[in-house]
């Protein structure tokens, strides 16, 4: 883990792979700024913790976290963190308060699994220590030294929130969640530095793995959308798990058809330095 001096803002990708992928872990991301940062999404379970643990990112300094939306390879994790962090802030070994931002329905999912799953002592502390923070589309927020926008994506599923963080240095860095882009997006994705996009298989193998039909976009897809955009940096996640030994290579040939800026597929707890 980067120093907390450090000058680079940064992204440890926790994992990259869709909900049924048993190869690597499933999406979610740790955004870290010079004096702060935020969980991204939590995985579909206590891999979140692992995760954490061989990335060198202590749980004690994680202050906020963000879900997405409420499919459970996205918000289970997040019971766990709560499950490990509440005890560490009565202890007085995490300073607290730990805060989790989602839109309404993410929320009420959220605490409804809490007052399902885990033990009183701990629900007790959510609305104390540990805080569920319900965001609206368009809200601006200062989370330490970043100023992050939530926006709806206009999922014709489950509601989903994607964000744009100004990162210290001016930078703009916006996560479109899991879903193909829509316009709604636009006024936040285009001409951003750094534009984070599903890309759910090549699209040479769209026959195989049926993006479309399960809402999602090809590596093609989104080279395509990041070079109409202007974007700067496209980096690539939410992928199957069947080829990961040639991932970044095919990932990566397949979208720079279309966009010239730089392209990262990371491997889980693999991280991007967020340099210009």
């Amino acid at each position: 883990m980067a120093s907390p001096t450090s000058t680079t803002s940064h992204v440890t990708m926790l994992g990259t792979g869709n909900a049924m992928c048993v190869n690597c872990y499933n999406t979610c991301f740790y955004l870290r700024s010079p004096r702060g940062g935020m969980l991204v999404d939590g995985g579909g379970g206590n891999g979140i913790l692992r995760q954490l643990m061989l990335a060198r990112i202590p749980v004690e300094r994680i202050r906020h976290m963000f879900i997405t939306h409420s499919h459970t390879d996205h918000i289970m994790g997040a019971v766990w963190m709560i499950r490990k962090i509440s005890p560490l802030i009565f202890k007085g070994k995490h300073k607290g308060p730990f805060t989790i931002y989602c839109n309404d329905e993410v929320a009420n999912a959220l605490l409804t699994m809490c007052r399902l799953m885990i033990p009183a002592k701990i629900l007790d502390a959510v609305g104390k220590t540990v805080i569920v923070r319900v965001v609206r589309d368009g809200e601006q927020l200062e989370i330490d030294d970043m100023r992050v926008t939530f926006f709806d994506i206009g999922s014709a599923t489950f509601k989903q929130y994607g964000f744009q963080a100004l990162l210290p240095d001016g930078q703009r860095l916006v996560c479109l969640g899991d879903e193909p882009y829509s316009m709604l997006s636009e006024p936040y994705a285009r001409g951003c530095d750094w534009l984070m996009c599903e890309a759910f298989c090549l699209y040479k193998d769209r026959q195989v793995f049926n993006p479309y039909e399960k809402n999602h976009s090809t590596a093609l897809d989104a080279g395509m959308l990041a070079q109409e955009l202007g974007v700067k940096h496209l980096l690539l996640y939410h992928t199957e798990d069947t080829h990961l030994d040639t991932r970044a290579a095919a990932f990566t040939a397949e979208a720079a058809q279309y966009f010239k800026g730089t392209i990262s597929v990371p491997a889980d707890l693999e991280t991007i330095q967020l340099d210009r």
